[in-house]
């Protein structure tokens, strides 16, 4: 005589048990994809290779985004703005006209008087993506993306 079979779960059943066994896995989903936004984005991911703003660039304009960098040294003691570089600079990278723009540069407006910070510490700025040529009318900086209302933090 043969031992009973066990009974397999109805289908129904089954895959009811195989959603509650995948629940932990679709509940941490969206906090990934939250976090993976939350992610500092790259100076080079601002441009597309022919200079012109990328698609991530223009669904961010408006938005507070975080970008990480390098403080260039400040222009003047006390100033409420810096230049975030893409590498360590020892000195300012100002340029002469929006034509001239690099993209490893980002113009910094921050709320209060910057702490300077050593050009070669990693830091993360947060503020409010501006795009488009501007001309700071204190300094005579010349801008094609800034962010505003920024703050700072090491890296």
């Amino acid at each position: 005589m043969t031992p009973p079979r066990p009974s397999r779960p109805a289908p129904a059943r089954r895959d009811l048990l195989r959603g509650l066994a995948a629940a932990p896995l679709l509940l941490r989903a969206p906090a990934a994809a939250a976090s993976a936004a939350e992610q500092p984005i790259r100076l080079r991911e601002l441009y597309e290779k022919d200079l012109s703003f990328s698609a991530l660039a223009l669904s961010l304009e408006g938005e507070r985004t975080t970008i990480e960098g390098f403080m260039a040294p400040p222009l003047k003691a006390e100033s409420r703005f810096f230049v975030l570089t893409n590498r360590p600079l020892a000195v300012c990278p100002f340029c002469e006209s929006e034509a001239e723009w690099p993209d490893d540069i980002l113009a910094v407006l921050t709320r209060r008087v910057v702490d300077v910070i050593p050009f070669n510490i990693r830091i993360a700025v947060e503020g409010r993506l501006s795009l488009g040529a501007r001309t700071d009318p204190e300094t005579g900086f010349v801008s094609r993306v800034r962010l505003e209302d920024a703050e700072v933090e090491r890296a």
